[in-house]
């Protein structure tokens, strides 16, 4: 089966370097500088040179030129619903899932041990009659 995430002008990544100040964030190729480097955009992130080793490529692609503007970019990440498709994926959710989990307090947490423990001990019972 041939390789289907190919790195091209409108391919969808995410920045997946913590130390980078856009880890966890969408953006897209604008532009190939050269075999290791990448120009991404996103709105709300700045144009900028990547490396590639700092990004993860999904399925998800947009239409936009090649160094295009950020009008067309931004105009062009609305027509593919890049925010929802992300949401919906199963890559999107478990992102998701785990900064939910991380920015739980202690308190929470504690409801989250109990209900677990509860959820156990009615399948035991259930399992044993």
């Amino acid at each position: 089966m041939p390789f289907k995430r190919n790195i091209e002008v409108g391919r969808v990544a995410l920045v997946n370097l913590k130390a980078d100040k856009r880890y966890g964030k969408l953006v897209v190729i604008v532009d190939i500088v050269d075999q290791n480097r990448v120009l991404v955009a996103a709105p709300g992130v700045k144009r900028d040179v990547i490396s590639l080793k700092r990004v993860a490529i999904t399925d998800m692609k947009v239409e936009c030129e090649r160094a295009c503007d950020e009008a067309a970019l931004n105009a062009a990440w609305k027509a593919g619903e890049v925010e929802s498709k992300w949401a919906a994926s199963a890559w999107g959710k478990k992102i998701a899932r785990q900064n939910a989990r991380a920015s739980l307090t202690d308190f929470e947490r504690f409801k989250v041990a109990l209900a677990r423990t509860k959820r156990s001990a009615l399948i035991k019972k259930a399992l044993a009659a």
